[in-house]
C-alpha cells in the first residue's frame, strides 16, 4: 500500500469503533496491512475472538487488540479506548432502515458521537478523526431525475418527506426516515466539530451501498448491504430490493482503503468524501448473477432504469488511487467477489 505517512506515522495506534462490521473489519485489515496498530471496539469480545485469531495470524499477536464496549452511551466509556491513539475511524452508526422517528433516533445517537469526540479532544495523541456517514445524507435516489450532488449538498428532500409523511413516490417514503437520520446526524456532527474547534483533523466518508466480499464469511456471514446480493441470489426480500432505486455503490475493499487514505493523507481536514465507485440497480445485480450462475433460478426484480446523478467522487477516486494504485472496482467485480463468499 502506497502511503505518505507524514500525517500518521507508521506503527501509530488507530482506534476503529464497531470493528466487527462489514466495512469496519476490512478497515482494520487494511490499516494493519499498511503498518499501523489497531484497537477495535466491539460489544462482546468473546463473540468476536475470531478477529484476534485472524489478525494475529496475519500480522502478529501485538498488532491488534479488542476492547469491549457493551454500551456506547455509558459515562466515560471512551476514555480508555482513545488513550494513546493517533487516529480514530468511527464506524458505528444506525443501520436500521426501518427507523420510524429520525429526530428521536438522531438525538440518541448524537450522544454517542459527541462523547467520543470529547474523549478524543482530551487525548493529546489524537491527530485525525474519520466519521462514517451515508450517501443518503446528500441525496434521495430517483432514477427518473437528473441531479447534481456537490460536496456540501444535503438531503433536504428526505427530511421534508419525513416531516410531511408523504411523497409522490411511495418507494421513496419507505426510506425517508432513515435518510433523514443520516442527513441530520452528519449535519449535527459537523456543526459540533466546527463550533467546538476540535484540535484534530476531521473528515467524513459518505458510503454508497456497499457490495463485495466479506472479510471472514464463516464468522460474519453476509452482513449489511453486501447480504442483499445473497437476497437476490436466494430470491428472498425481493420486495425490498424492488423498492430501492438505482443509485451508487462502493466495493467493500475500496471503501476500507478510502478510510485509510482519509486517515493518513497529509493536510486532509474538513472534507466530505463520497465513496461512490459505480452505479448499480438490483435488476442489474440479478443480471450479473445470472451470468455467474447460468443454471440458477433467479428472481425477477423491477427495472427502474439507471441512475442519472452526478456525485463529487473524483477526490475520493484520487485518494483511493494513492493507496490502492488503481481506481474503483467495477460493479461486476464486486458482485462476483460477494457471491464467492456464499
Amino acid at each position: 500500500m502506497m502511503i505518505d505517512r507524514t500525517q500518521l506515522p507508521a506503527d501509530s495506534l488507530v482506534l476503529v469503533t464497531a470493528a466487527n462490521g462489514l466495512v469496519a473489519s476490512h478497515v482494520v485489515d487494511q490499516l494493519l496491512a499498511a503498518g499501523y496498530r489497531v484497537r477495535g471496539t466491539v460489544r462482546n469480545t468473546q463473540k468476536n475472538a475470531w478477529m484476534t485469531s485472524l489478525f494475529g495470524a496475519r500480522y502478529g499477536s501485538d498488532r491488534f487488540g479488542l476492547v469491549e464496549v457493551p454500551d456506547m452511551s455509558a459515562p466515560n466509556i471512551w476514555e480508555a479506548c482513545v488513550r494513546g491513539v493517533a487516529g480514530i475511524v468511527h464506524m458505528f452508526g444506525a443501520a436500521d432502515v426501518y427507523t420510524q422517528n429520525y429526530e428521536q433516533a438522531a438525538a440518541s445517537e448524537m450522544k454517542v458521537h459527541t462523547a467520543l469526540l470529547e474523549a478524543a479532544r482530551r487525548e493529546p495523541s489524537v491527530k485525525t478523526f474519520v466519521f462514517t456517514s451515508s450517501i443518503w445524507a446528500a441525496w434521495t435516489p430517483d432514477a427518473s431525475k437528473k441531479s447534481l450532488v456537490e460536496e456540501q449538498t444535503w438531503n433536504d428532500t428526505a427530511v421534508e418527506m419525513a416531516r410531511n409523511g408523504h411523497s409522490a413516490a411511495p418507494q421513496l417514503n419507505y426510506f425517508a426516515q432513515y435518510m433523514s437520520l443520516k442527513t441530520v446526524l452528519e449535519q449535527q456532527v459537523w456543526d459540533y466539530v466546527r463550533r467546538e474547534k476540535l484540535p484534530f483533523a476531521f473528515n467524513t466518508i459518505l458510503l454508497g451501498t456497499v457490495i463485495g466480499r466479506t472479510l471472514q464469511p464463516r464468522e460474519l456471514g453476509m452482513p449489511s448491504t453486501a447480504g442483499m446480493v445473497k437476497w437476490a441470489y436466494d430470491g428472498v426480500n425481493v420486495e425490498i430490493l424492488g423498492l430501492m432505486q438505482p443509485q451508487w455503490c462502493v466495493d467493500t475493499c475500496d471503501a476500507a482503503m478510502l478510510y485509510v487514505a482519509a486517515l493518513t493523507t497529509p493536510g486532509m481536514d474538513g472534507e466530505r468524501l463520497f465513496a461512490c465507485g459505480a452505479r448499480y440497480s438490483w435488476s442489474k445485480v440479478v443480471q450479473i448473477l445470472g451470468q455467474l450462475f447460468p443454471d440458477k433460478d433467479l428472481p425477477s426484480v423491477p427495472d427502474h432504469g439507471w441512475d442519472q446523478t452526478e456525485v463529487p467522487s473524483q477526490r475520493s477516486g484520487e485518494l483511493l488511487q494513492s493507496v490502492k494504485g488503481a481506481r474503483w472496482t467495477s460493479l461486476e467485480e464486486s458482485v462476483k467477489a460477494g457471491s464467492e463468499c456464499f
